[in-house]
């Protein structure tokens, strides 16, 4: 009798641990890992993120910036981080394209990550150096069918949009141009505004100052619809390049495994921080648009995104280089 009474308090004691354990969560600091290298528009979006998640989860969020191979180093790493609620991962398009453009990936992006909510989109911008001869789609056009494969163009990484955007361009028009790849959309300014690299796909947030100072001539928008952020810029539709629409999006996920009650308080707090006037202010001036959605629309939403660019990679022809 007295050791059925011993078990049934303990068994009583882990049960009352249970919420107790759970309502410390987060009882440390939190990893947000980005794919990408400093710089460019992810990590616009996680500096802005990090911040107001750590007041609003009372722990600081550390970024942890593992870029290379088309986003697939710091993907790898997140997928195989443990799931308890201390790993963040943020999410982007170029994550759906490597799906398909790189064989024998040690992950899938939707079996080993469990959605919590999208986050933004931000379209894309074709820019050149002012040095190219070129002011208008059709003018681009132009120039490089008069010099096959001598406009290079960079982007953020093999797999990345700003890669597939630019092998899309070329099958939609006719066109050549050499594709030079760097680790991260930071890099790949860079190199477009020294004139080491001629033209770009490159995301609103990690152009739009140079644009607007006039170290970059923006050409149109990537995506189907104009931006208010740079008003006077077609799309590159205008040009007649019909079904060309393309642009980037971001979502926070964690590995698959963690508990639905941390990703529950993940997107309550994150749903909060984004509803804030500043940060909407802040990536509004950016060139971000919030976007939020719950963890079910994310996952179906990712899934869709993985068939989509598939499909883009073969049609493009691109290549993991």
């Amino acid at each position: 009798m007295r050791r059925a009474y011993w078990l049934w308090m303990v068994a009583l004691g882990v049960f009352a641990a249970a919420p107790a354990a759970h309502a410390q969560y987060p009882a440390k600091p939190l990893r947000l890992i980005v794919p990408f290298p400093p710089g460019g528009g992810t990590d616009a979006m996680a500096r802005t993120l990090a911040p107001k998640l750590g007041e609003g989860l009372g722990q600081q969020v550390v970024i942890d910036n593992r870029g290379g191979a088309g986003a697939t180093i710091g993907t790898e790493l997140a997928a195989k981080s443990p799931p308890d609620g201390y790993t963040l991962f943020l999410m982007t398009v170029t994550n759906a394209v490597s799906m398909s453009l790189y064989p024998n990936l040690k992950f899938d992006l939707v079996r080993d990550f469990a959605p919590v909510t999208k986050l933004a989109t931000t379209p894309h911008v074709l820019v050149v150096h002012p040095s190219v001869p070129a002011r208008t789609v059709k003018e681009l056009i132009a120039v490089a069918k008069a010099r096959p494969g001598s406009l290079v163009y960079s982007s953020s990484g093999t797999g990345s949009v700003s890669h597939l955007a630019g092998e899309y361009f070329g099958f939609l028009t006719g066109t050549r141009m050499l594709h030079v790849p760097y680790k991260g959309g930071g890099p790949s300014v860079t190199a477009l505004v020294s004139g080491e690299v001629a033209v770009g796909f490159a995301t609103m947030p990690s152009v739009l100052a140079q644009v607007k100072a006039g170290r970059l001539r923006g050409i149109a928008m990537t995506t189907a619809q104009k931006s208010s952020a740079l008003p006077g810029l077609p799309t590159v539709g205008d040009a007649g390049i019909a079904n060309y629409d393309v642009g980037s999006w971001y979502g926070l996920s964690v590995p698959t495994g963690t508990s639905r009650e941390i990703i529950t308080r993940l997107h309550d707090v994150t749903l909060k921080l984004l509803a804030l006037p500043d940060v909407k202010e802040r990536l509004a001036v950016s060139g971000f648009e919030v976007l939020v959605s719950t963890p079910e629309q994310y996952g179906e939403f990712v899934r869709a995104e993985v068939e989509r660019w598939g499909k883009v990679v073969k049609t493009s022809g691109a290549k993991a280089e």
